[in-house]
């Protein structure tokens, strides 16, 4: 029984015929012979190749004008394509659009779905012109960071004129004199239009991170720098991508699938589908899903120099004190020959100044591969002013930094200090702003206590067992608040006596009762007030919402004490801190940033950061684009999970910090001197 010949798919393309050729696939269940010719941008040449072919082909494949042009083989109308297409009409001819439509949305959302948040609020340059209209309209649904280099595109017209009809036809009228112009006098009158958008695009292409474009129209606007960003693509070829990976690419979306040996476009897929569906002309989409589900067709997410995600973040900073004015020019020459009476002016007058970026962030490389760049925005207020004005005036700067930061791409944003504080500690804000928020508590709680773990193991005096755990007696001043209860619930896991301390007394007891239950080898003592009992205490932790009371006597603490003081405001002063030089009081744990990172000073080593930033910093690298910590409820298993999402990232307890700033090892040996004698004094 003879064989079955193969369908004849004839690929007339408008591109150079340097990449023609004859080759036989298999495609559901059928040979399939694919013939591609190239014409080099001679239109009427691909007329004369689709009448060759008519009686032969089995499906026509029309493609590559936009291509042409943009390798400047071809500078006349795009319509032309629709003038090759009408050749014959003996075999079906397609340009590949419906499949095209269907493919470039399926690859967007194959993407946004296998990495979350991939898309998210990522500043897109795009390329071309309507050839990637559906690229772009599912594109926005995730980002608002959208630039063209196509003037029509910018203006949003296709879409403008199909919603509404009869804008369709006045459209249609209007333009009706400039199509009866030659060619070359419409090119004219479109080119003011079309240089300035493209002027704006070479702008925008430094900083963007996602690039919508065929391979001809990337090289022809000669982007400088890919690094690092992402191109979305189609038909992309072994060489191709080869000279991607060159450019340093970090991925590359090639929304038309390659399950062949050669290299194939939208148009000849679906000249072969046509073809396998016996040659009837138009595919429903019913038959080219049908037909894409059977050949197993993906679109295809590469990795050209290994798996590299980069994701982007914002944080809010703001001067602490009049001191951090000396880091910002104008301000640290008039802060070095002005009067206070002056500082006193500015410091009143900033709080009022629009939020401004401060420095960008670069450099932070996870071992997983991933990547995060970021913006610190800071506002002008310190905590002075802040608490000067109603919750809502900070609420408004923070919303600027919000929009600031939504413009600039990022994709999630962390409150520092005092500006998570205000009013209720984030929640407006979260639902005002434009992209997810967070305080970064968790991770402040999780760094205050592993930095107070260090620092006792660093003191050398109490003694530490096989498992880590200290043999000490601990205590969490304000237990049963918010912070309180998930330190408490911490140190149950490490200390060998807690006691809770609390004025609310029914609470104390059930977070008792709760401890001992899931920490049946800690001791759990309670209290009222914690005088009586602080002597015997080799930890403390005051979590308290005292803004500013007495919460406890430092003088009655015993000489080589830690305390971590995680309440905002701070539970202790700097003064109080003074009076005892043999105590180590801790206000948080700083994190070391993996990766080389580059960031304008902020008060701490070169790599380091706040907890609450680095809390920022770890849910940009995992990808997490929501609103993680905002309020005054810390969630106990959100502190736990953003300590092991920072492990995981290579996030690594840096420096030990107090009220006035990083302790250095000689600092933390000076105080364990101090203790020895002190509590040698004692004994005698």
């Amino acid at each position: 029984m003879p064989s079955t010949p193969p369908l004849l798919i004839v690929n007339v393309s408008l591109t150079s015929p340097d990449r023609d050729y004859d080759e036989t696939v298999r495609f559901l269940g059928r040979d399939v012979r694919v013939v591609r010719l190239g014409t080099g941008g001679d239109v009427a040449a691909a007329e004369d190749l689709v009448r060759e072919w008519e009686h032969l082909a089995d499906a026509i494949a029309v493609t590559g004008i936009r291509e042409a042009r943009a390798a400047g083989l071809y500078d006349g109308e795009l319509k032309a394509v629709d003038q090759v297409k009408r050749a014959t009409t003996i075999v079906p001819v397609t340009d590949g659009h419906t499949l095209r439509g269907v493919l470039q949305e399926w690859a967007i959302r194959h993407v946004q779905a296998e990495m979350p948040g991939y898309f998210t609020n990522a500043r897109t340059l795009v390329l071309g012109g309507l050839n990637h209209q559906k690229t772009v309209r599912v594109l926005q649904e995730y980002t608002k960071n959208l630039e063209f280099a196509d003037p029509l595109l910018r203006w949003d017209v296709p879409a403008r004129v199909d919603s509404n009809p009869v804008l369709g036809l006045a459209a249609k009228a209007g333009m009706w004199p400039v199509r009866l112009l030659p060619g070359e006098v419409q090119a004219r009158i479109k080119a003011p239009g079309t240089r300035l958008s493209l002027s704006m695009a070479h702008r925008y292409a430094k900083d963007c991170d996602v690039v919508v474009a065929t391979f001809d129209e990337l090289e022809a606007f000669g982007i400088d720098d890919l690094s690092g960003k992402a191109v979305i693509t189609a038909a992309v070829s072994d060489d191709r991508l080869a000279y991607l990976a060159e450019r340093d690419v970090d991925m590359v979306l090639d929304a038309v699938p390659q399950p062949f040996d050669i290299t194939v476009t939208a148009g000849v897929l679906e000249a072969m589908m046509i073809a396998v569906a016996g040659g009837a002309g138009a595919l429903t989409h019913d038959d080219l899903l049908d037909m894409i589900v059977s050949a197993g067709l993906e679109p295809r997410v590469l990795h050209p120099n290994g798996f590299r995600r980069k994701s982007r973040f914002a944080f809010v900073i703001h001067p602490l004190s009049q001191q951090f004015f000396s880091r910002v020019e104008p301000l640290a020459t008039m802060s070095k020959y002005s009067p206070q009476v002056v500082m006193d002016v500015v410091e009143k007058g900033l709080a009022y100044a629009p939020p401004f970026v401060y420095s960008h962030v670069t450099g932070v490389t996870s071992p997983t591969g991933a990547q995060a760049e970021g913006w610190l925005i800071s506002v002008g207020g310190t905590p002075k002013e802040l608490m000067a004005h109603s919750p809502e005036f900070t609420y408004d700067r923070l919303l600027q930094a919000a929009d600031i930061a939504q413009k600039l791409g990022a994709q999630v944003m962390g409150l520092g200090a005092f500006t998570k504080v205000v009013g209720d500690a984030g929640v407006t804000v979260a639902k005002r702003a434009p992209l997810p928020i967070t305080t970064g508590n968790s991770y402040s709680a999780s760094g205050a206590l592993w930095a107070a773990h260090d620092a006792m193991l660093q003191l050398g005096i109490s003694e530490v067992d096989d498992e880590g755990r200290i043999r000490a007696k601990a205590m969490v001043v304000g237990a049963t608040g918010a912070i309180g209860s998930v330190c408490s619930r911490l140190l149950a896991l490490s200390s060998d006596e807690l006691w809770l301390v609390s004025p609310e007394t029914a609470k104390l007891l059930a977070l008792k009762r709760d401890l001992e239950r899931e920490h049946p080898r800690a001791v759990i003592k309670v209290a009222a007030k914690p005088d009586d009992h602080l002597g015997a205490m080799d930890l403390i932790v005051t979590a308290t919402s005292g803004a500013g009371k007495r919460v406890l006597d430092i003088m009655a603490v015993k000489p080589g004490c830690v305390i971590t003081d995680v309440a905002r405001p701070l539970d202790l002063s700097a003064e109080d801190v003074a009076k005892r030089p043999d105590v180590l009081v801790i206000e948080s744990g700083e994190i070391e940033l993996p990766g080389d990172v580059h960031m304008k000073n902020i008060g701490l080593p070169a790599n380091v950061a706040y907890a609450c930033l680095a809390e920022t910093v770890v849910l940009a690298l995992e990808g997490r684009f929501e609103t993680f910590t905002v309020g005054r409820n810390i969630e106990w298993e959100k502190v736990k999970e953003i300590y092991k999402l920072g492990l995981k990232h290579g996030m690594r307890l840096a420096v030990i910090s107090g009220v006035n700033g990083p302790y250095s090892p000689e600092d933390i040996a000076r105080i364990r001197e101090l203790a020895l004698a002190a509590r040698a004094g004692l004994s005698r």
